[in-house]
């Protein structure tokens, strides 16, 4: 039988651009896509432990009427059928038609940051099966997910070289390389982590069936990483970890530097940006060059920034993991700063965009975004959707003097719960969301709103779904596990 070891997993790297990737054993010589009738061959993109890592890509031209179409696809494996995890041989999905609105579904958070909070989940997998059926009922275009598509943190307690590592003192692990030993017990880690984790049949269903873009966060390396002091960063082991991490997201999520949508194919960032009926997809990298003291490169920012200026018509998305837009920490950072504690506090506080070391960078951003937003028509949308926080909620960058707006979408996390109400009001009482003015004339308010039949604040784990009305409105709904059915016009 000619089995899948991972995916298959559609992606969209340009307007008719089509992609997947998928995970064979090694002794597999050929892979072919099967996809609308035609057949295409596919090319190793990389390789594991125990297998080859295959990817596929088809241009399918959109419908010129305002109705889209169905196209299935097969994998064949030395000529044979092949058969994904959960006994599927056969997958489709949704080209829309030129003359018709798409719409988009995006999520974060995909996975657990420890096994009690798996146990005490009823149903882990709820919003993804919710997904299944409003893709049955009403196809989605295109699947964004914003960070933290798999949890990584089990890698410290997992792998028996890191336990004894983490034994150590600082400086013993700031002096201890990455062992012979160590090296290939972390790579098995990853490998099994992608091998395990996307099999739930409704997610793996939903990873086949809607071409998707994905961008990572810190849970797909290790909770925090990025945000702990520069020598632990720069430590041999951290570092083998983080590029052992950063090869399997680029096999399975980018789908290999052949991906048409990098910025650049050479850079050690995985920005990447393209156009979708009518749409501009930005997404930034904020983990694979972040420190304490950067979030972006300089070489990424002057990537960023000569991409804006190529966008100059349609609505833009920008995938940004954490929060732009989002309840103040600073006082309470500026707090811990002062104290012996502040290591055990990176990834509550310094991850965050309005983390003092980090608030340049985000004015530096806003402005961008403000002023491509003005470039464009005031009719189109900029919009940037965040994850991370575990929370769903919506604000708004509101330039006046300009007269042009950015708004943020949080949605957390299709599968993480969402904080209880004790820690909820714990974060509640340690921050503040009063408006905030990013300039000395006060022309630029940023502040939170309000979803229309939802607290302010969605507390339940939930997926968002956005598509431009018949009254020109992006609406934005979050589908939560939730009593209320949130959403908001973005005018």
């Amino acid at each position: 039988m000619a089995d899948l070891k991972v995916g298959p997993v559609l992606g969209v790297e340009a307007e008719t651009a089509y992609t997947v990737v998928f995970s064979t054993a090694t002794d597999v010589q050929a892979a072919e896509w099967v996809v609308g009738g035609t057949t295409r061959p596919c090319k190793i993109v990389g390789s594991t432990p125990s297998s080859t890592v295959w990817g596929g890509e088809r241009t399918i031209a959109a419908p010129a009427g305002k109705s889209g179409k169905e196209v299935s696809y097969q994998i064949k494996l030395d000529g044979e059928v092949a058969t994904c995890g959960n006994g599927r041989t056969q997958w489709a999905f949704y080209v829309p038609g030129k003359g018709e609105q798409p719409t988009f579904a995006y999520g974060s958070c995909n996975g657990f940051s420890d096994l009690a909070l798996m146990h005490k989940t009823e149903n882990p997998y709820l919003l993804w099966q919710k997904m299944e059926a409003d893709h049955a009922a009403a196809p989605f275009s295109l699947l964004l997910m914003g960070g933290d598509q798999l949890y990584a943190d089990s890698i410290w307690t997992s792998v028996p070289e890191l336990q004894e590592w983490n034994a150590l003192c600082q400086d013993d692990k700031l002096s201890r390389s990455a062992n012979s030993i160590m090296r290939p017990q972390i790579d098995k880690f990853y490998e099994k982590l992608y091998q395990t984790r996307w099999t739930d049949p409704s997610m793996s269903l939903m990873l086949a069936s809607i071409p998707s873009v994905m961008m990572w966060d810190d849970h797909d390396i290790f909770d925090g990483w990025g945000s702990f002091p520069d020598e632990l960063l720069g430590s041999d082991v951290f570092q083998y970890i983080f590029q052992t991490a950063k090869k399997y997201f680029e096999m399975f999520q980018i789908r290999s530097r052949f991906n048409a949508s990098l910025l650049d194919k050479t850079a050690d960032h995985y920005a990447f940006g393209f156009s979708f009926r009518g749409y501009n997809i930005l997404a930034l990298d904020n983990r694979a060059e972040r420190t304490l003291q950067q979030i972006m490169s300089s070489d990424q920012w002057s990537a960023l920034i000569a991409h804006l200026d190529t966008v100059t018509k349609g609505h833009l998305l920008v995938l940004s993991a954490v929060p732009v837009v989002y309840r103040d920490f600073s006082f309470t950072e500026s707090l811990f700063d002062a104290t012996p504690w502040e290591e055990e506090l990176t990834d509550d506080l310094k991850d965050h965009w309005r983390s003092k070391n980090h608030q340049g960078e985000r004015a530096r951003l806003i402005h961008r975004l403000l002023k491509n937003a003005a470039r464009r028509k005031a009719e189109e949308k900029t919009v940037i959707l965040s994850g991370d926080v575990h929370i769903g909620c919506i604000g708004v960058i509101h330039d006046q003097a300009r007269g042009v707006k950015v708004h943020q979408v949080v949605s957390s996390g299709i599968v993480h719960p969402s904080p209880s109400r004790l820690q909820w009001l714990g974060i509640m009482a340690a921050t503040n969301d009063r408006t905030e003015y990013l300039d000395e004339a006060q022309d630029i308010r940023i502040s939170m709103l309000t979803p229309f039949a939802s607290d302010q604040y969605i507390r339940a784990r939930n997926f968002v779904t956005l598509k431009l009305g018949t009254d020109d409105k992006l609406w934005i709904n979050w589908q939560s596990e939730g009593k209320d059915e949130p959403s908001y016009p973005v005018e």
